[in-house]
C-alpha cells in the first residue's frame, strides 16, 4: 500500500540541514527517490557522522554544500526557494556536551535561530521540521513519556534542543513559519557512525559484536529505552511533513516497546554470531547525564499523523549488520585512526 506521501515531494525542493549525517543522509535517499531536488548542508565536523560515503547512492543526483548552519550568509541563500526543510543539523555528542557545552550552544542554538531568521526574511512559506531529543525529559516521573511530561533536562545537549525546539514554535506563532518539533529516542541503523561510542550506544553493540569483543554494559544493565529503526523515522518525517495537522505541535517519536540494555546486547550478540557481553562502570561523563529508564508514548503521533513503526528490533538489527559487513572499511578501521 502506497504511503501518503508517495507523489507529494516529486519535484519539491528540500533543503536538510546536517544532510551527509546518519538521519540526514538516509532522509535524502528516500526523498531523492520520490523525486525532490535535495540540497543538503553539512559543516563536517569530525566525530559528529557527516560522511561522503553516506550519499554514495545519490552522489550525483544531489547539491552538497560545505557550510554550516551558523553562516548567515550560508543559510539566507539556501532557504530560498525551498518548500521544506527539515532542520537535523546539531551538535549530537552527549560527552562532547559535557566537554565543550560552548559549542552546543552555539551550534544548537544559534544555528536554529540563525535559520528562523533566514526564513523569516527570505521563505516566509516554507515548512520546517526539527529534529529534537528525547532527551528534552530528563528523568522519568512516569513510564511510558507523554508529550506533557515535564522537560528537566539533564545536560546542556538536551537544553539546547529544547531551547531550539521552544525558538522554532514561537517563529511558527509570532512569524507564522510552520514548523513541527520532534523529540526522537534513541535511534539506530545504517549509515550512523561507527568510530566511538560517545552517541549511538545500539550502533556501537553492533560494532563490538562484529569485531568478536566484549559489548560494554554500563552499570547493572538493567536501564530501559526504547529503540527506532532509521527507515522508521525517516517515513516519521515524511508523515509529518505532509500532515497540515501536524504543525504548530511537538510530537514523541519511538516504539514505545522498552528493552534492557543486557537484553539488547545478548540480542545484538546472537543476530551477529559473534562477540560478548560484559558489564561495566559508568565514567563520570555518562552518569552525570544518565536519565535512567525510558521509553515513549506515540499515542499523539499515532492519532494526528497516522504514523507508527513497521520495523522489529530484530529485523532492524538485522539490516544494520548486513549494511556494515558489506560496508565496514567505509565507517571503521585503519581510514578512521
Amino acid at each position: 500500500m502506497a504511503t501518503r506521501y508517495e507523489e507529494t515531494f516529486k519535484g519539491k525542493r528540500v533543503l536538510i540541514t546536517g544532510g551527509l549525517g546518519f538521519i540526514g543522509s538516509n532522509l535524502a535517499i528516500k526523498l531523492v527517490e520520490l523525486g525532490a531536488v535535495v540540497t543538503l548542508v553539512d559543516n563536517m565536523i569530525p566525530r559528529q557522522g557527516g560522511n561522503l560515503f553516506n550519499i554514495s547512492p545519490i552522489t550525483d543526483k544531489v547539491h552538497v554544500n560545505f557550510s554550516d548552519v551558523r553562516n548567515q550568509l550560508s543559510m539566507n541563500y539556501l532557504v530560498q526557494g525551498q518548500d521544506y526543510i527539515f532542520h537535523l543539523a546539531g551538535q549530537v555528542n552527549h560527552v562532547e556536551s559535557v566537554r565543550n557545552p560552548i559549542q552546543d550552544l552555539d551550534i544548537n542554538c544559534r544555528g536554529t535561530l540563525v535559520l528562523l531568521e533566514a526564513c523569516r526574511k527570505y521563505n516566509k512559506d516554507v515548512k520546517l521540521i526539527f529534529s529534537g531529543t528525547r532527551g528534552e525529559y530528563g528523568t522519568s516521573v512516569h513510564l511510558p513519556v507523554n508529550e506533557d511530561h515535564p522537560t528537566n533536562p539533564k545536560g546542556i545537549y538536551a537544553v539546547t534542543n529544547l531551547t531550539a525546539e521552544k525558538m522554532i514554535l514561537v517563529y511558527h506563532d509570532i512569524h507564522k513559519i510552520q514548523g513541527i518539533c520532534l523529540r526522537i529516542t534513541n535511534t539506530y541503523g545504517e549509515r550512523h557512525q561507527m568510530q566511538h561510542d560517545e552517541f549511538g550506544v545500539l550502533n556501537w553493540f553492533i560494532r563490538k559484536a562484529m569485531d568478536d569483543e566484549t559489548i560494554p554494559v554500563f552499570g547493572d544493565g538493567r536501564i530501559l529505552r526504547d529503540f527506532l529503526y532509521v527507515g522508521d523515522l525517516v517515513d516519521c518525517f515524511l508523515m509529518v511533513a505532509t500532515c497540515p495537522q501536524a504543525y504548530g505541535e511537538v510530537f514523541n517519536v519511538g516504539t514505545g516497546i522498552p528493552i534492557s540494555f543486557i537484553d539488547l546486547a545478548k540480542k545484538i550478540v546472537q543476530i551477529a554470531g559473534s562477540g560478548r557481553v560484559d558489564f561495566t562502570d559508568f565514567t563520570p561523563e555518562r552518569k552525570e547525564v544518565e536519565p535512567g529508564d525510558y521509553y515513549t508514548d506515540i499515542s499523539k503521533i499515532k492519532r494526528v499523523v497516522g504514523w507508527e513503526p513497521k520495523t522489529s528490533l530484530e529485523e532492524g538489527i538485522r539490516r544494520t549488520i548486513e549494511f556494515y559487513r558489506k560496508y565496514r572499511d567505509k565507517y571503521w578501521g585503519d581510514a578512521f585512526k
